[in-house]
Formats: C-alpha cells, structure tokens, sequence
C-alpha cells in the first residue's frame, strides 16, 4: 500500500500538462447534509481541465424536494446514484469520488456496478466493505464522532427513533469548515439539511460484483477535526486500499479548503491508473 502526503502548496501544472492524454468521467458524490454544490470548485477545475464531471444530489439532499422524514432505507437515500450508474451505456467506465459518508455510496456503487468503475476514490470517506451489521454500524459511529455535536430529528414523535441527524450549528465551523474560507462556510451553513439517519444505519447490501476488482484509493485529510486520524487509519487498515494520499492542510472538506491540492490529486489518481 503506497502512502504519500500531499502539502497545500502543491501546484497542479503537471497534472495540467498531463489533461491531453486521457479525459475522465468523475461522478462526485457528497457526504452527509451537503449536496452537489459542495463540489462546485472541483467541478469548475475539472471541466476547465476537459474532463467530465457529473455532482448528484442524493435523495432528500442539495435541490431534491424529498422528505428526510420518510427515507429509511439506504437503497431509497442511493436511488440517484444507482439509477445513474444504471443509465450508462456498456463499456464506459467512470472515477466515483466519495467525500465523508459518501463512501458508502461509492461501495453500494462497486458492489453493483464494478464493471463501470474505473476507480473509487473514498476522500475521509466511510471505507468499510459492507460485513455484519454490528460492525458497520460501529464504524459509522466511530467516524462520526462525538455524539454530542449532532441535533437528532424525531420526525415520526419522541416516541420513534430519530429520522434527521445533522452537526449542530454552533460547531459546524469547528468540526466541518475549520481550515476552509468563511464564504464556503457561510454558503455550506446555508444550504446544509438534515441527513436520514435510520438510511446510514442501513447495512442492506445487494450485488453480486468482486469489489476487489477495483483499485481503491484513499485521501486522508489531516487537520479534520470530524473524522479523526485514528479513525481514518483504521479504516484503512481493515479494507486496505491500493493508494492513500494525505492532504496536510485539509480540514473534513478539502473541497472547500484545499481545492487546488484535491484537484490535483484526483487528476494524479486517474493517470496512475489506466483504463484496461
């Protein structure tokens, strides 16, 4: 397993020298409360690059009109995602980049459809292989961190257990946005909406693909104050993958605060690996 550390003051002209030789598919796929405009910067860098770059909203997340209330299941939150990944046409293959527990997107997404990714890039994404249900949910827990920094929504009463989850207000530049520019974390403090909490604790897991079958890699990012290091190394330590890269200057969204180095990287990652 091949580790580097990536400094915020890498510049990306290799990588802009490099754009010529092969034009990608990115599918970026957003964590918990946000949406695809989080990726808005990525997307901009990447289609100036000349790559293709498809930034969806989950169900019940960014400009999706539905009810977190009423989604249970993972399958029902993923819909978007593998509704897209089923209208690609045979033999065209796509980079998948999850960000934070839009890893569990992107492996739903190597389980079902293997033979269209080309890489699953998990950024302080949730990387686990989907096993019994007591060890998933404990690494969910785990990379979620204190519980006490979360609103719980009991959209169905008191009575019920909670259907929303989301990062209190008062520490969301804290644990989110620390490293990041006050107008990201303004505009994420705007749009940011309640996530399904009963759809994460969800370990369903259908398809019959070799996960293994394709190459992994791992962004860690080193001033998050979300997921934190131990949790990130056990992560990959349980599900190795084949490459990790660590931002140095990142907080839980190097999205926002070290977009150029992301860029970069994921411009790296795709070249490393070559379509078959």
């Amino acid at each position: 397993m091949e580790i580097r550390k990536i400094m915020s003051g890498s510049n990306s002209n290799d990588n802009n020298n490099n754009k010529e030789e092969q034009q990608f598919h990115f599918v970026l796929v957003h964590g918990a409360g946000h949406g695809g405009w989080c990726w808005y910067k990525i997307r901009t860098l990447l289609e100036a690059a000349g790559h293709k770059v498809t930034c969806l909203d989950l169900k019940c997340s960014g400009i999706d009109p539905t009810d977190f209330n009423t989604v249970f299941t993972f399958a029902d939150y993923n819909q978007p995602l593998t509704s897209f990944m089923s209208s690609l046409p045979p033999n065209h293959k796509v980079i998948v980049v999850g960000h934070s527990a839009g890893g569990k997107s992107v492996t739903d997404v190597i389980h079902k459809f293997a033979d269209k990714v080309h890489i699953a890039i998990y950024v302080a994404a949730f990387m686990i292989n989907i096993g019994n249900s007591a060890s998933t949910n404990e690494h969910l827990s785990k990379q979620l961190g204190d519980a006490n920094a979360y609103e719980l929504i009991y959209g169905l009463g008191l009575d019920q257990p909670p259907t929303g989850i989301i990062v209190k207000p008062e520490l969301r530049r804290q644990l989110l946005y620390n490293e990041s520019p006050v107008e990201d974390f303004t505009l994420a403090s705007m749009l940011l909406r309640p996530s399904p909490v009963r759809a994460f604790m969800d370990v369903t897991q259908e398809g019959s693909c070799d996960v293994n079958s394709v190459p992994r890699v791992f962004i860690r990012t080193m001033k998050d104050n979300l997921f934190k290091q131990e949790n990130q190394e056990k992560m990959i330590k349980q599900w190795p993958p084949s490459k990790v890269f660590a931002i140095h200057e990142s907080d839980h969204c190097p999205f926002f605060s070290t977009p150029d180095v992301l860029f970069a990287l994921l411009l790296e990652v795709a070249n490393s690996i070559k379509n078959p």
